[in-house]
């Protein structure tokens, strides 16, 4: 019974590391002032210290159930019992009926955090196999997906920043740029990022945008605690951090609807326009459409989230240029650990933005993942003049936040049960039953059904599965199926509720200044908004776009 209760306060522990504490990431905990000793992780808590083996359960604080945490616990179940005994629409497999069921189940207990998120995330390891819809080595393996080793890879370049103080110097010079008002900061962050994004891949860009963030954050908690000590900066429950990282996640899934190579959706809605009808989207055609749109809807998203979602209370920080100016000033010069870092990572931002056009010339085998391992590696490989041992040591990656990895696999298995089981095949072929509703009404349900399965789906696989099914719609509908297809893009790209709908989720949600319940709050009302935008822009202005291509 103690090794039961051993596991199961690691559990909290990650999930702890997971939703509420960033020092396991990026040692946010010590980073303004830590000693450069690299052991950030045991400072503060010592019982979230994850790399404790056999933490002590008489010295662990007892976990009670709040409200929503007990009923969470009991709905979930309850939930995948009757979906599994009493749903089952026409048309939809045994199989769909029970991945429906898990998917039912895996959401409620996300949301509530009825019991450890890393452990609801390995639901599908179970589950799965005993109601026969995948094998175990086939569920296991989205557990070591490719986008996970991206991950940790950048999670450990991330780490050495932190190490060697290297983010605070990046933070003081962000804000000594952008300004100390904390709203415009936030609208820095996400124009930045969103510029980006319409370039390289989401993933990449947030991965660049989220160090600095951070750093960022924590410059701010401090300068606003010297000067009010009632300010709650606990990650969680800063407003200026939640929405500093929502922002930048968002922004970068906005980012990449500008351009064709912003992200996978856009580009396989043009290959499929391609194989279908033998038409080209161009780049700039899709530039005239996707770049007004990224305009428009980055500042709305970033009034939302200052305005309304997490309301500034402070306009300015108090004396905050010169209190800037004295940190960087403490600083001093860069040091020769710092130099190697800052190298490394400006040297893996450059490979990720170059990958497509120009590396893959000469490495054909490259993409994101092996940049970042690569980058990691050559830490790992280069001593340190200030201090006995390398750059980047183990003990620094056993800081690594291992609860969400688990959280994006689980997330990544959904998505192969949901694809397997057909239960996505079914959901598209249900869209063309609707050949006798108004035609707004059909764009919003085509849109609200893709962009609930993008939540649980990887957005690449939803577009790749809908847009052929749309298009076969848009016939029995009298409609231009160009025009459909785009607002299955839409659809499949302005997913906003919950870390596993986009990787830019994932990884703000890494950083432990977003909890579940703040996420799928905040992202449920942007994604009724972008729902409702869609069927606006899908209506009046993608007919000047795309109409007679056909």
């Amino acid at each position: 019974m103690t090794h039961v209760k051993a596991f199961w306060n690691q559990m909290w522990q990650w999930n702890d590391q997971v939703k509420e504490v960033p020092k396991n990431l990026l040692g946010l905990m010590l980073m303004g002032k830590a000693p450069s000793s690299g052991n950030v992780a045991t400072a503060a808590k010592p019982n979230l210290v994850h790399n404790n083996p056999d933490p002590n359960p008489e010295e662990t604080p007892h976990r009670n159930y709040t409200k929503s945490q007990l009923i969470g616990l009991f709905t979930g179940p309850a939930l995948f019992l009757l979906i599994n005994l009493f749903v089952s629409p026409e048309g939809m497999s045994s199989e769909a009926s029970k991945v429906l069921a898990i998917v039912a189940w895996i959401a409620t207990w996300w949301v509530t955090e009825a019991i450890p998120i890393p452990m609801t995330s390995l639901l599908p390891l179970i589950l799965f196999p005993l109601m026969g819809i995948m094998e175990i080595d086939a569920v296991s393996a989205s557990y070591g997906d490719s986008l996970i080793f991206l991950f940790a890879g950048s999670f450990m370049i991330a780490l050495a920043m932190e190490k060697w103080n290297l983010h605070r110097r990046i933070a003081l010079g962000i804000i000594a740029f952008i300004g100390t008002n904390p709203s415009m900061i936030i609208l820095g962050f996400m124009s930045a990022t969103g510029f980006l994004s319409m370039w390289i891949s989401n993933t990449a860009t947030t991965m660049l945008m989220v160090p600095m963030a951070l750093a960022v954050t924590k410059q701010v908690a401090d300068t606003l605690k010297k000067n009010d000590l009632s300010v709650d900066t606990t990650p969680g429950k800063f407003p200026f951090g939640t929405a500093l990282m929502l922002g930048t996640a968002y922004a970068a899934t906005l980012g990449g609807f500008g351009t064709l190579i912003g992200a996978p959706a856009n580009t396989i809605l043009a290959a499929t326009v391609q194989n279908l009808y033998g038409v080209e989207i161009s780049f700039a055609r899709w530039m005239l459409f996707g770049v007004p749109l990224v305009v428009i809807l980055i500042p709305l998203v970033w009034l939302y989230l200052v305005k309304i979602a997490f309301p500034m209370k402070a306009k300015q920080i108090s004396g905050g240029r010169e209190i800037i100016k004295q940190e960087q000033k403490e600083l001093g010069r860069m040091g020769f650990e710092e130099k190697v870092v800052c190298t490394v990572f400006t040297l893996t931002a450059l490979a990720w933005v170059t990958r497509s056009f120009i590396l893959k010339n000469f490495i054909p085998g490259i993409d994101d993942t092996i940049i970042a391992l690569i980058g990691a590696f050559v830490l790992f490989f280069i001593p340190a003049k200030n201090k006995v041992g390398n750059i980047l040591d183990m003990d620094t990656v056993m800081k690594l936040p291992w609860g969400i990895l688990w959280l994006f696999g689980g997330g990544l298995a959904l998505a192969a049960g949901i694809s397997s089981s057909g239960l996505d095949q079914w959901i598209g072929s249900q869209l063309v039953n609707f050949t006798d509703v108004p035609l707004w009404l059909t764009l919003a349900l085509i849109i609200g059904v893709i962009t609930i399965l993008t939540e649980f789906t990887s957005n690449t696989a939803t577009s790749t599965m809908v847009y052929p099914i749309v298009a076969a719609a848009a016939v029995a509908l009298g409609t231009d199926p160009i025009i459909l297809m785009v607002a299955a893009c839409m659809g499949a790209t302005f997913a906003f509720m919950f870390p596993v709908a986009a990787p830019p989720n994932a990884i703000v949600f890494a950083t432990g200044y977003i909890k579940m319940k703040e996420m799928a709050k905040t992202g449920v009302w942007l994604n009724l908004a972008a729902i409702v935008f869609s069927v606006i822009i899908v209506s009046f202005f993608v007919p000047l776009i795309f109409s007679g291509l056909l």
